[in-house]
């Protein structure tokens, strides 16, 4: 799946978990947001969870980050000028950051990067779980400082994917709680899930919302340098099961 423009720069796209229409989703809101030279491409998942909603399936998602990477490259001459992986957890960055010869970003780390310019931030996301796991992500992230909390709704990413329109009373609620609760100058809208609701939401609000997906189509050529160290040999290896 693949959106060509002027064709100089290639910005590959991993979605970590296994539903292809939140990798559709993600690549329409990212090519959206990129210059006009951009050719951005997309690729799912082969296994883990429908959606990221637990350590359990965070872990496995950093696997499945890699191993698409891995399998995008080893069928390809030219590799990706970027990588963005679309997940707010951003599962398997540093990982890939070693292996790959490009700039990586995650969701969260763009999303922070690009709130770090309007000073305090919040965020906010689907599922109830995602709260303590961003608070063991956060620390290992730049710009961890600014952030002044964490709220989650009920719904989690998935269910706001797939009915964005009846998410929309609940997300505002939430933001208007954030904008009661901390003194803030912007609000992180975290997840791939979440794509677009910004922009659905942002008239309605006085804070600024920031949409981690546009965010990461514009930080990813800002990222830090990577390694590029290249694939394990065993990454695309086959599992004893399926050999």
């Amino acid at each position: 799946m693949s959106h060509k423009r002027g064709c100089q720069r290639r910005l590959l796209v991993i979605n970590p978990n296994t539903t292809s229409s939140i990798t559709e989703r993600v690549q329409q809101a990212i090519h959206a947001e990129s210059p006009p030279d951009v050719w951005t491409e997309a690729v799912t998942a082969r296994f883990g969870a429908p959606y990221i909603g637990d350590p359990c399936d965070y872990a496995v998602a950093a696997h499945a980050t890699l191993e698409s990477w891995a399998r995008y490259s080893s069928q390809r001459t030219l590799g990706p000028d970027g990588i963005v992986i679309a997940c707010f957890g951003d599962p398997g960055l540093l990982a890939l950051r070693e292996l790959a010869n490009c700039p990586v970003t995650g969701l969260a780390e763009a999303a922070l990067a690009q709130a770090a310019d309007f000073g305090r931030c919040a965020i906010l996301t689907g599922g109830q779980a995602w709260k303590p796991m961003l608070e063991r992500l956060l620390p290992d992230l730049a710009h961890a400082d600014r952030v002044c909390g964490i709220e989650t709704v009920e719904l989690s990413g998935a269910q706001i994917h797939a009915d964005p329109q009846a998410a929309e009373a609940v997300l505002l609620q939430a933001c208007r709680r954030i904008e009661q609760r901390w003194p803030v100058d912007s609000l992180i809208l975290g997840g791939a899930g979440l794509a677009g609701m910004a922009a659905r939401l942002q008239d309605r609000l006085q804070l600024k919302l920031i949409d981690s997906v546009a965010a990461a189509a514009h930080q990813v050529w800002l990222a830090p340098p990577s390694l590029g160290r290249g694939a394990p040999p065993w990454l695309l290896q086959p599992s004893p099961r399926n050999s």
